[in-house]
């Protein structure tokens, strides 16, 4: 039994899941099972991740990543690994590793440094340019550079805080809609019971939708950091 509703996002909380092999193990199967549909045929799961990157694929090819060698391969499978983890998290006694912002941080920090390095390597006056838009005032040149500077460098912050808190809350709320449910089974009425036995099965598919929609936001936005890439 947790302490309190915030010890769930403890990777450590003493349950059967807190061990680190157990969890690697278990994170590997899903892996080996999505794979090995290409060497059988076609079914509906099959059919829906093929779906899933198919979306994604098309969403990157209308930025600038589709230029970029390999650019929308790791995008795509960021997609996928995001929504596996996020629906993963929203099982019982299970370490949601989404709502931490160490995770988010170590996916985001990545892709927005290595398209700023890249575009440095391949045409560094461009991706300088960026920094002053065209047609500005000479009074208001510095300030500009200095918001574009921020604005630039607070975005994988951004990214991954978005992520995180996001995600949290939505366990935050079901953790606290199931404590008040298992609490009140032997107090409130049927009437209340009810109620919160729907109100919790409305927010669980809610939080399914959440899960689908933050990875599809996460993966859009790193495609397009890349429009900030030179040609």
């Amino acid at each position: 039994m947790m302490m309190d509703i915030f010890s769930s996002f403890d990777d450590q909380n003493f349950t059967f899941l807190s061990m680190a092999p157990l969890i690697w193990i278990l994170g590997i199967f899903p892996v080996i099972f999505m794979q090995s549909f290409y060497w059988v045929g076609s079914s509906r799961l099959g059919n829906l991740i093929f779906f899933l990157k198919s979306f994604m694929y098309g969403q990157v090819s209308r930025t600038m990543g589709k230029y970029i060698s390999g650019f929308s391969v790791m995008v795509v499978s960021i997609f996928m690994a995001l929504i596996l983890i996020n629906l993963l998290g929203l099982f019982p006694y299970v370490f949601s590793l989404s709502s931490h912002l160490s995770f988010a941080f170590c996916f985001g920090l990545p892709f927005w440094f290595s398209l700023i390095l890249s575009g440095l390597f391949f045409n560094f006056y461009d991706v300088v340019g960026h920094f002053l838009p065209s047609g500005a005032p000479g009074l208001l040149n510095p300030f500009l550079v200095l918001v574009e500077t921020v604005s630039i460098l607070v975005r994988p912050i951004t990214l991954s805080v978005r992520l995180s808190a996001n995600m949290s809350a939505g366990h935050i709320i079901l953790g606290l809609l199931g404590s008040y449910l298992s609490s009140g089974i032997f107090s409130y009425s049927w009437l209340i019971l009810f109620v919160l036995i729907f109100v919790q099965i409305f927010y669980f598919i809610f939080e399914i939708g959440i899960s689908l929609i933050q990875a599809y936001i996460f993966s859009l936005l790193i495609s397009l950091y890349s429009e900030d890439h030179p040609n």
